[in-house]
């Protein structure tokens, strides 16, 4: 990897692997693609409230999606409400990235630490979650890289 980045390389073997952004460019559409996948594999976990992009993620909290639970009061009763936050980088990302994320993400659902449970109900729901993981991380690399 390190050859490919100083050969200036990078970008061309993603782009070849991994061609074109998704179409799930708003809120709305991340929102269906979500849940979508939490349909698929994970129809008992408990229900998302709010899928977004957040801007503020890759700032704040040093991170590519957050999972968190609001809770509110309703009447007498104390509410949680599961909100899921993708880094607004993968707006243009690749679909298999924002995939990655997005799995990850309702990972948490189920298992609130990256622990092996975690890791492998990623892998059920995406058989390729590591390969994907390691080159999202390729490829944030080689978009810190351009914007310098």
């Amino acid at each position: 990897m390190r050859t490919l980045i100083a050969e200036q390389r990078l970008g061309a073997v993603l782009e070849k692997r991994y061609p074109g952004a998704h179409d799930y460019a708003t809120d709305k559409a991340l929102y269906h693609y979500t849940q979508e996948l939490k349909s698929q594999f994970l129809r008992n976990a408990p229900p998302i409230n709010k899928v977004m992009y957040d801007s503020k993620i890759h700032v704040l909290k040093n991170a590519l999606g957050l999972h968190t639970a609001v809770s509110r009061v309703q009447g007498g009763k104390l509410k949680a409400k599961a909100e899921i936050r993708v880094a607004t980088v993968f707006r243009n990302a690749p679909e298999p990235f924002l995939r990655m994320i997005v799995v990850h993400e309702l990972a948490h659902l189920k298992e609130k630490d990256h622990n092996k449970a975690f890791y492998q109900l990623c892998c059920h729901m995406e058989p390729q979650y590591h390969q994907l993981e390691f080159d999202t991380r390729l490829w944030l690399t080689h978009q810190a890289l351009s914007a310098q």
